[in-house]
């Protein structure tokens, strides 16, 4: 029945608008610059990719970077049960969420500690452009982009124009948000765009509360050609709860002896636990062209940041830790990266584009682990501290050759040597067929690594983890081939593509005998997969879009003699989406999306799934409404039918120190309403 509302609510939009104008936005020759390092059309890139410019992220039913993209092709948004705070992560063609690479500008945001990126925390009211480049990215970017790369594109200031808005919005669970942006040229060539955010939110559950507060500025002196220089530094604070898996059923509150304080609920496996995060993001680029064959870019970066999460005891001496019910373990982690990079876009003839560079980074990693009394006092045991320095060196090169409009060739390879594993070489080759203007056949196979976290070489010992600082990188090759059609001008777009990769030497943590059976990462396991995407974009005309995409992947993992079906990843999915733009300024999007079964095993040794999250449906819908020229009403509803469904498996220690095995679960249904002011 809830698919037949949404396909029924689709059908309806349908018929709102037929034979108005056509909008006029060819797909096939926009420009993008994330996949080569170089400004190129899409039809010229060998990778599948996703692009989302500023109208499809103004219209999208979306709140931050993470729920844009859940409605992306082969694009798995996973997100730790939806709380306030709760970590959202990509998965792209079935690979964890530690082996994409998100940036910002260039900029990375995988956390240099876990690996991964939370995208959760990039709202998307600075965002000019999303691009998803699918396959490896390890020739261009180094460690990390094995699945794909995601480059948010940040707002700069129009020369045209001064951009001036402001926002406030109100919604379910005591969600409130205050935003502003604002960004004009200031004298002759140099200008800024400056945004900043406040939410708060006390989250679906208990202890699941969050207070967010960013703030961005751009710096741009910009001259053309002859020089371009931009300044962007980001500051992210974070403070929210940590309510763990929701306990499974039957599972009484507990409260402390002693002080009657309440640990755990039958909503909530912690109702103590805390987190918070404090970034600063900041990019310094310079791109020149002295003469028109020859184009230069410099960039320096600078990223700090730090991680506090407490942890409270629900029973006596877990893991022969010596805390008592009651105490906690505080834990900060400290990241701190020094970085450089160069490139030279050299192009001798119109046919051929050579693109050599290099970039370097620096990375400081501390880690200190404090006990904490029932009163949260520190206690006189002392800290437990662990710190390491690392570095990478990474040099490519990389040729393009058009010989003519139907075929072109790509090639290259990087050298990356880092301080603890050595060196890797990565290749990659790319081959892009145009029989015709709208058609492109791409094939693109690369070489792809990640190098072990810091997390993972040097985690300090205590009773039940320790760092392992013998570890090798995962690696492994990523091919695609991929077909792009455009039909009738911009009204239908098309693609498919079929993916295959493996990842050889993967780290997971796991029991192991020589440690005492302490959770210790090692180069364990090994994982591998294949499947086909397919996509279709149609525009009838301006007042509406369509969009519909189906993902098939076939995903195994295997854990010594063990081969099975890999965690998590689903058979397929499928999304469906639809916006409607009126005459009179409104914009009414929807996107239906359909996630299978997921896996989970709670034992390296076993072939048969624990436990299998079963398969959902959402629908998300967003209204806007545009008044007297400056002013925008907005309506969002996340899971507009309460669909009931989980995210991960995972468990808790109860009063009794047994652990049970629970679920964290996906929000039910919400709204959110705003008001913005545009000048």
């Amino acid at each position: 029945m809830r698919r037949v509302v949404a396909i029924g609510m689709g059908l309806i939009i349908l018929g709102l608008a037929p034979g108005l104008r056509a909008e006029e936005k060819v797909i096939m020759d926009e420009v993008v610059v994330t996949a080569t390092k170089t400004e190129e059309q899409r039809k010229d890139v060998p990778n599948s990719m996703v692009v989302k410019d500023a109208e499809d992220i103004q219209e999208a039913p979306a709140d931050n970077l993470g729920q844009l993209l859940a409605n992306e092709t082969g694009i798995d948004w996973r997100t730790y049960g939806d709380y306030g705070g709760a970590s959202q992560a990509f998965m792209i063609r079935g690979m964890q969420s530690d082996e994409a690479l998100v940036m910002v500008n260039g900029l990375s945001l995988n956390s240099p500690s876990l690996g991964a990126a939370d995208v959760g925390g990039i709202l998307l009211n600075n965002i000019e452009r999303v691009e998803v480049i699918k396959g490896s990215g390890s020739l261009l970017y180094g460690s990390g982009a094995m699945a794909g790369t995601v480059n948010v594109i940040t707002k700069s200031p129009d020369r045209d124009r001064m951009d001036l808005s402001a926002k406030a919005g109100y919604g379910s669970q005591n969600t409130y948000q205050f935003s502003a942006e604002n960004g004009k040229f200031i004298i002759g060539d140099l200008g800024y765009y400056l945004t900043a955010n406040h939410l708060v939110t006390d989250g679906f559950r208990d202890n699941s509360d969050l207070v967010h507060n960013d703030a961005s500025l751009k710096l741009v002196l910009d001259k053309g050609d002859p020089l371009n220089i931009s300044l962007y530094s980001q500051i992210v604070d974070r403070d929210f709860g940590t309510p763990g898996i929701k306990p499974p059923e039957g599972t009484q509150d507990f409260y402390l002896p002693g002080t009657g304080e309440r640990l755990y609920s039958s909503e909530s496996a912690s109702l103590k636990d805390s987190s918070e995060s404090r970034g600063v993001h900041t990019l310094l680029e310079i791109n020149t062209r002295p003469v028109a064959w020859l184009r230069v870019r410099a960039a320096g970066k600078y990223i700090y940041d730090r991680s506090i999460h407490e942890s409270w005891r629900n029973a006596d001496d877990l893991f022969g830790t010596g805390l008592m019910a009651g105490e906690a373990t505080r834990s900060k982690v400290t990241n701190r990266i020094l970085g450089a990079e160069g490139n030279l876009e050299i192009r001798p003839w119109q046919s051929t584009t050579v693109l050599l560079g290099t970039d370097y980074q620096d990375y400081d990693w501390d880690n200190k682990s404090t006990a904490l009394n029932v009163d949260g006092s520190f206690k006189d045991a002392g800290d437990t501290t662990n710190a390491a320095e690392l570095y990478n060196l990474g040099t490519f090169a990389e040729g393009q050759f058009r010989p003519n409009r139907f075929v072109k060739l790509q090639a290259g390879v990087r050298q990356e040597h880092h301080s603890t594993f050595g060196t890797e070489y990565l290749p990659r080759y790319g081959v892009i067929i145009n029989p015709w203007e709208t058609t492109a056949i791409k094939i693109n196979t690369g070489k792809h690594f990640k190098a072990p976290t810091p997390n993972d070489l040097f985690w300090p010992e205590d009773a039940y983890t320790v760092g392992n600082p013998n570890l090798k990188p995962q690696t492994g090759w990523h091919t695609d081939v991929t077909g792009e059609q455009q039909i009738a001008g911009d009204k239908l777009f098309l693609t498919a593509t079929y993916f295959n990769w493996n990842i050889k030497d993967k780290i997971t943590w796991a029991p192991d005998p020589a440690m005492g059976f302490k959770y210790r990462p090692t180069n364990l396991n090994r994982s591998r997969a294949y499947g086909w995407e397919a996509g279709l974009t149609y525009n009838p005309n301006f007042h509406l879009s369509l969009a519909a995409d189906y993902t098939r992947t076939y995903a195994k993992e295997e854990v010594g003699p063990i081969t099975r079906q890999a965690t998590y990843v689903p058979d397929f999915q499928c999304k469906f989406s639809v916006t409607y733009r009126g005459d009179a300024g409104l914009v009414a999007s929807g996107i239906w999306r359909y996630t299978d079964d997921r896996f989970y095993y709670r034992s390296e040794a076993v072939s048969t799934p624990d436990d299998i999250l079963k398969a959902y449906a959402t629908i998300d819908l967003k209204l806007e409404q545009r008044l007297h020229e400056h002013w925008l009403l907005t309506a969002d509803v996340r899971n507009l039918l309460d669909e009931a469904y989980d995210t991960y498996i995972n468990y808790f220690a109860d009063s009794a120190g047994n652990y049970l095995y629970g679920a964290y679960p996906g929000a039910g249904r919400s709204a959110f309403f705003a008001v913005t002011y545009e000048y």
